[in-house]
C-alpha cells in the first residue's frame, strides 16, 4: 500500500518526508502498458517518471495548499513531456510522451536536455481561484549555475529549492517497475510561509548551508542507496539513517488518506473539449471516420462520440430563438 511518513528532528529545525508508492505507481504503469496506441514506457523513462511522481507527492504533502501540484519536465530530447499531477487529497496521475526509441542506458540529459534547453516547472493551481488569481509557477533549467547539465532529477529539484525558495533541501529518489520512492530532508524556513509559497524571506537565504544540524542530517540522508530505498520498509530506512537522532514521527498516510491513483477525466469533460474544437472541425472528423475518439493519456480511458452524440453536443450549445416561448 502506498504511504507517506512525515517526521521532525527533535531539537533541530529540520523536517523529513518519506514516500513509498506501490499500488498507485503500479496502476500508472499497468494502464500505460495496456494502451494499444503507446505501449509500456521504456525503462529509463519509466524510472524518470517514477522519480517525478515520488517527488511530486513529497512536495504536495510538504505544503499547506488547497489545490493541485503539477510537476513537469520538457525539453529538446526524445522525451517531449513528462507530467505528474497530485491533488490535495493525494490523488495522483502521471504521463509522458516520447518520440522514437530510447536506449536502456539513457540519462536525464539524453532524454530531455540534449542541447541544454530542458526545463522543469512546478505549478500550484488553487481549487478555488479568486478573481484575477493565477496559478503560482516556478521554472528552472535542467542545468546548474555554470550551465552544467544536471545528472539526476533530484539535483534539479534541489537546485530549484535553493534558487526559488532559499531552503536547504536534500532529495533521494528511486523508481523501478514495482515502486517509486523518495526521501526529502529540508531545513525549516526561518521566516515566511514555507517552501513553494512564493514568500521566501531574506533570512532563509542568509541561512543557506550554515546550519550544522541540517548539514549532519543531510549527510546521513545522502548515504541512502537506491536499492535500499526500493527494498527496505519505512521503519528500516529511517532506522538505518537516523538511529542516533530523536525523531518525532506523525501517523503515516496510507489507504484512502494516502497517495492513490486518481484521474478526473470524464465524458462530460471530453464533450466540452469537442465543443471547443467547433462544429465544423468535429464534422470534418466524422467525414473521415464513424466516431470522434478521444483517449486520456493519464488513465487510458477511451471516449467515443458518433454523429448523433456530436449533434447533441452542439445542439445543447445553441440558444433558443428569441421570443420563442411556445409550449409543445
Amino acid at each position: 500500500m502506498s504511504e507517506i511518513h512525515k517526521f521532525l528532528f527533535d531539537g533541530a529545525p529540520v523536517r523529513g518526508v518519506l514516500v513509498r508508492l506501490t499500488d498507485a505507481w503500479r496502476e500508472i504503469l499497468r494502464r500505460r502498458a495496456t494502451n494499444t496506441k503507446h505501449g509500456a514506457y521504456p525503462p529509463p523513462l519509466q524510472n524518470l517518471l517514477g522519480e517525478m511522481t515520488a517527488a511530486a507527492v513529497l512536495l504536495q504533502s510538504n505544503i499547506k495548499f488547497d489545490g493541485a501540484l503539477v510537476l513537469q519536465v520538457f525539453g529538446d530530447g526524445p522525451v517531449k513531456l513528462a507530467v505528474v499531477e497530485v491533488q490535495p487529497g493525494l490523488g495522483l496521475r502521471a504521463t509522458a510522451t516520447v518520440s522514437g526509441t530510447l536506449p536502456d542506458t539513457a540519462t536525464l540529459s539524453q532524454m530531455v536536455n540534449v542541447d541544454n534547453g530542458g526545463r522543469c516547472t512546478i505549478t500550484l493551481d488553487p481549487q478555488t481561484r479568486q478573481p484575477g488569481q493565477q496559478p503560482y509557477q516556478g521554472v528552472v533549467p535542467l542545468c546548474g549555475d555554470s550551465h552544467e547539465k544536471l545528472k539526476n532529477f533530484s539535483d534539479v529539484l534541489q537546485h530549484y529549492m535553493l534558487q526559488s525558495e532559499q531552503l536547504d533541501t536534500t532529495l533521494v529518489l528511486a523508481a523501478d517497475d514495482q515502486m517509486a520512492a523518495g526521501l526529502l530532508i529540508q531545513r525549516l524556513p526561518q521566516q515566511g510561509a514555507g517552501n513553494l509559497a512564493g514568500t521566501s524571506a531574506r533570512a532563509n537565504e542568509d541561512a543557506i548551508g550554515k546550519h550544522e544540524d541540517y548539514r549532519r542530517i543531510a549527510l546521513l540522508a545522502a548515504s541512502l542507496k537506491r536499492e535500499e530505498l526500493l527494498t527496505l520498509d519505512a521503519d528500516a530506512v529511517l532506522h538505518r539513517l537516523f538511529w542516533q537522532e530523536k525523531l518525532l514521527r506523525f501517523e503515516p498516510l496510507q489507504g484512502a488518506a494516502g497517495p492513490h491513483f486518481s484521474c478526473h477525466c470524464s465524458r462530460e469533460r471530453v464533450a466540452k473539449m469537442i465543443q471547443g474544437l467547433g462544429a465544423d472541425e468535429a464534422a470534418s472528423v466524422l467525414q473521415e471516420r464513424p466516431e470522434v475518439e478521444v483517449g486520456c493519456d493519464f488513465c487510458g480511458a477511451q471516449y467515443r462520440f458518433d454523429a448523433v452524440d456530436v449533434a447533441q453536443i452542439f445542439k445543447e450549445t445553441v440558444p433558443p430563438p428569441p421570443g420563442d416561448a411556445t409550449l409543445h
